[in-house]
C-alpha cells in the first residue's frame, strides 16, 4: 500500500484549520491543503491530487456530504478515500456518513496529538 502523503482538508473554521494542519504536518509529516469551503475544494482539489479527503460535515453553503458528492463527480477524484470530521457521531450518524462513501468518521473536537495517528490508522485498514 502507498503511504499517505497528501491530504485535502475542507473546514470552514480558521482555528480548527490551523490546529489540524499543524497536527497533520508536524506530527504526521503529511502535506496538507486547506480549503475553507466546498466550492474552494472543487476549484483546487484536482490540481493538488489528494490521496485522502478530510471533510468537515457542517459548513455554510456546501456541507461535507454535498462536497464529497461533487468531488466524486470529478473523474480523477472519484476513487479518493474520504473521512468526515464532525461532532455528530451517534452510531446512526456514523452509519449514514459511511453510506455516503466515507471510510470513517473522526469525532470533533479531536485530539491534536492523536489526529495524525487516527488518520494513518484509517488509511491503513
Amino acid at each position: 500500500m502507498t503511504s499517505l502523503q497528501r491530504i485535502l482538508y475542507v473546514e470552514d473554521e480558521a482555528d480548527i484549520q490551523a490546529v489540524a494542519k499543524l497536527a497533520l504536518e508536524m506530527v504526521g509529516g503529511f502535506e496538507v491543503k486547506i480549503c475553507s469551503s466546498g466550492e474552494q475544494a472543487l476549484d483546487e482539489a484536482e490540481a493538488f491530487a489528494p490521496q485522502l479527503l478530510l471533510l468537515d460535515v457542517m459548513m455554510p453553503g456546501m456541507d461535507g456530504p454535498s462536497t464529497l458528492a461533487a468531488l466524486r463527480a470529478i473523474p480523477s477524484l472519484a476513487e479518493v478515500p474520504a473521512v468526515f470530521m464532525t461532532a455528530k457521531v451517534q452510531p446512526s450518524e456514523v452509519a449514514y456518513y459511511r453510506s455516503l462513501g466515507a471510510l470513517d468518521v473522526i469525532a470533533k473536537p479531536f485530539d491534536p496529538m492523536g489526529l495524525a495517528d487516527e488518520v494513518k490508522r484509517i488509511w491503513e485498514r
